[in-house]
C-alpha cells in the first residue's frame, strides 16, 4: 500500500488504473494501426500486434481486479 496526501492508494487501485491504461492503449493502437492501413502496412501490422499484446494484458488485469472485488 502506499499513502499519498491523506489517501491510502491500495494494490487494487494500482491493478485498476493499470488496466484502464492498458484498454487505452488498446485502442489507441488499434486508431494507428486503422489510420495507417493505406499508407504503410508494415506500420499498420506492427501496431496491430501491439493492440493484440496490450488487449492481453488488460484482459490479465482484468482477471486480478475481479479476484479483489471477491
Amino acid at each position: 500500500m502506499d499513502t499519498k496526501n491523506g489517501f491510502t492508494i491500495t494494490n487494487r487501485d494500482h491493478v485498476l488504473r493499470a488496466w484502464q491504461n492498458s484498454t487505452e492503449l488498446v485502442r489507441d493502437y488499434q486508431a494507428y494501426a486503422h489510420e495507417l492501413e493505406e499508407d504503410s502496412s508494415a506500420l499498420a501490422k506492427l501496431f496491430s500486434e501491439f493492440a493484440e499484446d496490450e488487449a492481453e494484458h488488460a484482459a490479465e488485469l482484468l482477471d486480478l481486479l475481479r479476484r479483489y472485488e471477491k
